[in-house]
């Protein structure tokens, strides 16, 4: 079969795994949106609203093994569609959540989306890879993450518009009026999830049944094949044994950690410096444009230009750069500098995983696992950060600052947790993907 006659059978299966990673930046990046939104109608601290983050990405460490067994017995094409049926039934807890007003009932709708959609990451990242050439998987990757991206910028936009649209009328009117008109307030304002969730929820099963009909082909990973030849052989009889593995899960863990700060604290960041709602929606939209500019120039210029590990120490010097950035401007200056964090992030994953990954042999699929496991980054990092807004501003207020000037100043000063994330990526890009022992010979 010659090349191009391989390339236009990869084609449509190329472009319904693209449709896949539209539904992950959709789904992922309007957390964005749901975080202030869940702050105001359930009365929450910043550290609680941002469990938003944690119920989604949480879910990566409890369903990746999970995931990967799933797909062992079922293949690949049955997994992706299990994987929207259950992300629908997470749109669908939605519904009895907005009717309570009840926020663990949110979080556990969340977090079965979030299950559903490690079940489809585990099956479409590796399908992609392995769907042509593995010479041109970086490619394929790259416009992965441009179909990821432009979503979450769009599914922002729109729920941005849906929930957040007289978000601070109603935080005004919530100090002057009775209990029961604020109970009733909150209760319309929660009701207004109901219907983008039912409509999401239809989208999906829809998705699923003609995911089941769609021609995708059965292939293989030739990673079995590649643990024989003698350049992927490994002596070693534990995966604990290779030091540069698991520097690599805690450089993408913490590298989730600020993907998701740089994502989905920017509005209720904007909104802390006084923005209003209707101007602060589109700031997680920035974010993403940078993202989706630097993964063009990524697709371009590596490995042609420069190799993935010059990409890699580049992404986290600028990392530490505009986390510095951030801490000593102010007002828009500052959020844009929040927003071109996309750009220091977007190079980041398609690094570290080959990194990571080289030389492991026979256990290149329990690495894999483990960096999957390592996403939940993203529920763990963001509430630390709300927890030190929560810290600070109480503190400044005691000391006599004035609240709202308190808020500010706690939401920005608290982005140093981005330095020492971006610090461990550096020093895995410098140093740390080259310990294969964790002992000198």
């Amino acid at each position: 079969m010659t090349a191009v006659t391989t390339k236009q059978k990869n084609l449509v299966p190329m472009m319904i795994i693209a449709g896949l990673f539209v539904i992950f930046g959709f789904v992922t990046w309007i957390n964005g949106a749901l975080i202030p939104f869940m702050k105001t109608i359930n009365e929450l601290t910043e550290s609680e609203s941002y469990l938003v983050a944690t119920a989604s990405y949480i879910s990566f460490v409890v369903m990746a093994l999970p995931s990967s067994y799933v797909i062992g017995k079922i293949g690949y094409k049955k997994s992706i569609s299990l994987g929207l049926v259950i992300m629908a039934i997470g749109a669908l807890v939605f519904i009895p959540a907005a009717e309570a007003r009840t926020y663990w009932v949110f979080l556990l709708a969340i977090f079965l989306q979030g299950a559903g959609m490690t079940l489809l990451q585990t099956a479409a990242n590796p399908y992609i890879t392995i769907l042509g050439p593995i010479e041109s998987a970086a490619k394929r990757i790259a416009i992965m993450g441009i179909c990821n991206k432009v979503a979450g910028a769009v599914g922002s936009i729109i729920f941005g518009a849906l929930l957040l649209t007289g978000i601070d009328e109603v935080n005004e009117k919530l100090s002057t009026v009775s209990a029961f008109e604020k109970t009733e307030l909150l209760n319309t304002m929660a009701n207004s999830v109901v219907m983008p969730y039912v409509v999401m929820s239809l989208v999906l099963v829809i998705f699923a049944v003609l995911i089941r009909k769609a021609p995708l082909p059965n292939v293989e990973s030739e990673s079995e094949a590649s643990e024989d030849n003698s350049s992927e052989k490994t002596t070693k009889t534990s995966i604990f044994q290779f030091p540069h593995l698991w520097l690599g899960v805690l450089a993408l863990f913490v590298y989730v950690g600020a993907e998701v700060i740089a994502g989905d604290t920017i509005i209720a960041y904007g909104i802390s410096l006084g923005f209003s709602a209707a101007k602060a929606k589109f700031f997680t939209t920035l974010t993403l444009l940078f993202m989706v500019v630097t993964y063009g120039l990524g697709a371009i210029l590596i490995p042609k230009y420069i190799s993935q590990n010059t990409a890699l120490k580049a992404s986290a010097v600028l990392g530490i750069v505009f986390s510095l950035l951030i801490l000593n401007t102010t007002g828009f200056t500052s959020v844009l500098f929040v927003a071109a964090l996309g750009i220091s992030n977007a190079l980041v994953w398609p690094a570290i995983w080959p990194l990571t990954l080289k030389g492991l042999g026979k256990f290149t699929k329990t690495a894999s696992a483990l960096l999957v496991m390592a996403i939940s980054g993203g529920a763990i990092i963001p509430p630390l950060y709300g927890r030190m807004v929560d810290a600070s501003k109480l503190s400044l207020i005691s000391e006599g600052v004035d609240q709202v000037e308190a808020t500010a100043k706690a939401a920005t000063g608290s982005y140093w947790i981005l330095i020492p994330c971006y610090t461990i990526i550096l020093f895995f890009a410098l140093w740390g993907h080259k310990y294969k022992s964790w002992f000198k010979k």
